[in-house]
């Protein structure tokens, strides 16, 4: 089984993650903080040309966690989006959430 992987504290994470961002030119924001040591975190990708997706680290079987898509918004739906972010977070309080808008957003979670 492999090592568990070593975890910065989640707020050191999203600040990096904010910057990168910025200094290529985008947009990023904190929609929900968490846990500022070991909370976990989500990655909502909001490019102009798509619609947002929501990205989680899941832990896979060999103990390591891996970002794996969790929702798309349904442009039929547009609000049903906002609401399960909502949920998420009220249902996970350590859950920090934060939207990234700038175009192929992937290439920004860790």
């Amino acid at each position: 089984m492999a090592e568990p992987e070593a975890r910065l504290p989640t707020h050191i994470e999203v600040g990096a993650l904010l910057r990168r961002v910025q200094q290529e030119g985008g947009f990023a924001t904190v929609i929900a903080r968490g846990e500022a040591d070991a909370g976990t975190l989500m990655v909502v990708l909001a490019d102009r040309n798509a619609p947002p997706r929501a990205f989680e680290r899941m832990p896979q079987m060999d103990g390591t966690r891996a970002w794996t898509l969790s929702r798309a918004a349904d442009p039929a739906e547009p609000h049903a989006f906002a609401e399960w972010l909502e949920r998420r977070h009220a249902q996970d309080k350590d859950l920090w959430i934060i939207e990234l808008d700038i175009p192929q957003g992937e290439r920004f979670i860790p």
